[in-house]
């Protein structure tokens, strides 16, 4: 059963950076995609960068780029996101997402496996 638990939320104030980890278990993710995801209230549910876990491939999304960053550690089955000189219209939940195969897709709907989301909150 893959479980994928995110952490490293909260708050911080406009400028800041904040890294969200997203500790992967359940399975071998060698074929898998892992994708970040966040969703303000009252909106849908917005891509914001991908990475593979074989690779060097990652895609992140115009709206972030030059901000944030994706990584992984796969000695700790670990993908992170690195999110810096944070905005208040980033304050959302972000939610860890992995996908099988090799696309670096962007669709939610092609994600079959979500963690619980983690809060950040950045005030102005």
């Amino acid at each position: 059963q893959v479980q994928l638990v995110e952490s490293g939320g909260g708050l911080v104030q406009a400028g800041g950076s904040l890294r969200l980890s997203c500790a992967a278990s359940g399975r071998t993710f060698s074929s898998y995609v892992m994708g970040w995801f966040r969703q303000a209230p009252g909106k849908g549910r917005d891509f914001v960068a991908a990475i593979r876990w074989s690779g060097a491939r990652t895609y992140v999304a115009d709206s972030v780029k030059g901000r944030f960053s994706v990584s992984r550690d796969n000695a700790k089955n670990t993908v992170y996101l690195q999110m810096n000189s944070l905005k208040p219209e980033d304050t959302a939940v972000y939610y860890c997402a992995a996908s099988v195969g090799v696309l670096l897709t962007t669709t939610p709907g092609s994600y079959e496996h979500w963690g619980q989301g983690t809060q950040v909150t950045v005030s102005s």
